[in-house]
């Protein structure tokens, strides 16, 4: 802390000591309840804007099923997961992350990827974007991200060099940063991009045996994307391009499809893995986990009225089903808790309540009362608390997901590793996954977003690009004008 910086405190002074790392137990623990300091950033930012979404807030949808074609019986007990040719209900929702509600859906940012099965056992919803990973790893650095994409508070304007300056200084988003601003950052559509729980979950069976899974959703209907140029050009001549794609093939009987995909590791692999498998700006590789294929999901019927079924909808990672949880992913840790509780702010203490909500298939019995907007009959005379001695609702042990193996003092922990860590995966997809087409546009992108950042801005993330591959380095460089020879030596 140098002399003249200000020290930063919680919002009654109290001085924070660490503000890039989570209180968890062990390297690769869990986040404690305890850490007060990041619970009252995501409190105090899921409260920051009203009424709509304070990210994810432009966004379209659609009613569909889903169809499970390969059971994971041995891995899990979650019925949604283990019955062949059922067919489940379903509302998936995308989005794009950081613009207001009436923003264009062409711009280039992630895009969300919210998908809510209405099963037998309750509803179980993946909350995840069109990339397998995101641009932090700790959820305590989030907030701090997410207004690097909203407006300056001192002009209301959006410059791009705020993300930038963020980005410099937080190299673990270099992975995600680069999937931004390739062709894949501006989708056609949903129907055309793929989706991706993103985290890291777990499948636990009757057994009480554990794997890690990662889900992948992959469009039927081939990837799309737009060029820089068609993105602009639709933003200002017809700004909900997007969301009017999948409504009009869906009216049409054009019912885009996608198939659902699983990795799974063994539970003990994550104590060796050379990756940290809970690792949100990482992806496991599918040499060593690979994909397989499950079943397949389509939508196939428009929303009768927006307000009711899409913008009241309501995401949550908590909500599981028996056979299906968690993992030590502190992004997924703090979300389990942030999004219910963005819910509750936007929509009313009752939002379980509202129809897109409900668990239409399964016998919800709680003894949660009244509230603002209560549209039930509160369960009238029934007893309200527990336990009790006049047949109310009791406990279940036999749906209790099995032991979660944890080690490790409680401390706020940075990420061990060196700068292979950081750039080696960027590098496999400079180097393997782009062709040479798709490695001028990259570079062509990033040059016309970092047209405003001052020359120290640029020169530090020109660094990190050098750090994955010296070509790419230069190409930046070069396309701000910057002189290369001395970058590069730098």
């Amino acid at each position: 802390m140098a002399d003249h910086d200000p020290r930063l405190t919680t919002a009654f002074g109290n001085p924070i000591s660490d503000n890039q790392n989570s209180l968890t137990a062990g390297t690769r623990g869990p986040v404690l309840m305890q850490d007060y300091h990041l619970i009252e950033k995501m409190a105090h930012f899921n409260r920051e804007r009203i009424p709509e979404r304070v990210v994810h807030a432009k966004g379209y949808g659609a009613h569909g099923s889903f169809r499970l074609t390969k059971s994971l019986a041995a891995f899990t007990r979650a019925k949604v997961l283990t019955e062949v040719g059922a067919q489940v209900p379903m509302l998936a929702r995308f989005s794009t992350v950081g613009g207001e509600s009436g923003s264009a859906d062409t711009a280039r940012d992630p895009r969300g990827f919210a998908l809510k099965f209405y099963t037998e056992e309750g509803n179980w919803d993946v909350v995840g974007n069109n990339t397998p990973i995101f641009f932090v790893r700790d959820a305590i650095k989030f907030s701090d991200f997410i207004r690097t994409q909203k407006r300056d508070p001192r002009t209301h304007l959006k410059p791009h060099w705020r993300r930038w300056d963020f980005w410099g200084l937080s190299p673990e988003a270099i992975h995600q940063v680069m999937i931004l601003y390739s062709d894949r950052g501006t989708p056609v559509s949903a129907r055309f991009m793929h989706g991706y729980g993103s985290h890291t979950f777990s499948l636990w069976n009757d057994k009480g045996e554990r794997h890690w899974v990662k889900f992948h959703f992959l469009t039927k209907q081939g990837v799309k994307n737009l060029s820089a140029h068609e993105a602009d050009k639709l933003a200002g001549e017809d700004p909900d391009y997007s969301a009017a794609d999948l409504s009009n093939a869906i009216a049409q009987g054009d019912f885009p499809k996608w198939s659902v995909q699983v990795q799974l590791m063994p539970e003990r692999d994550a104590d060796t893995y050379r990756i940290n498998p809970f690792d949100l700006t990482k992806v496991w590789p599918h040499a060593d986990y690979p994909l397989i294929e499950i079943g397949e999901f389509e939508l196939n019927r428009n929303p009768q009225n927006y307000f009711v079924e899409i913008e009241q909808s309501a995401f949550e990672p908590s909500n599981v089903v028996p056979g299906i949880g968690f993992s030590p992913d502190k992004m997924l840790q703090n979300r389990i808790l942030s999004y219910s509780d963005a819910h509750r702010y936007r929509l009313g203490v009752n939002y379980h309540q509202i129809p897109v909500n409900r668990a239409h298939r399964a016998d919800v019995q709680t003894y949660h009362r009244d509230g603002a907007m209560r549209t039930d009959g509160n369960h009238g005379a029934q007893i309200d608390y527990e336990p009790n001695s006049f047949g109310g609702p009791v406990q279940d042990p036999s749906v209790m997901e099995p032991p979660l193996r944890l080690t490790g003092d409680a401390g706020r922990y940075g990420w061990p590793g060196d700068d292979e860590d950081l750039y080696g995966q960027p590098r496999e997809l400079w180097s393997k996954v782009l062709d040479a087409g798709g490695r001028q546009r990259l570079v062509e992108n990033i040059v016309a977003s970092m047209g405003d950042s001052s020359r120290a801005i640029q020169d530090r993330m020109i660094g990190h690009w050098y750090k994955v591959h010296p070509d790419f380095g230069r190409g930046v460089a070069e396309g701000l004008g910057i002189d290369t020879s001395r970058t590069a030596a730098e």
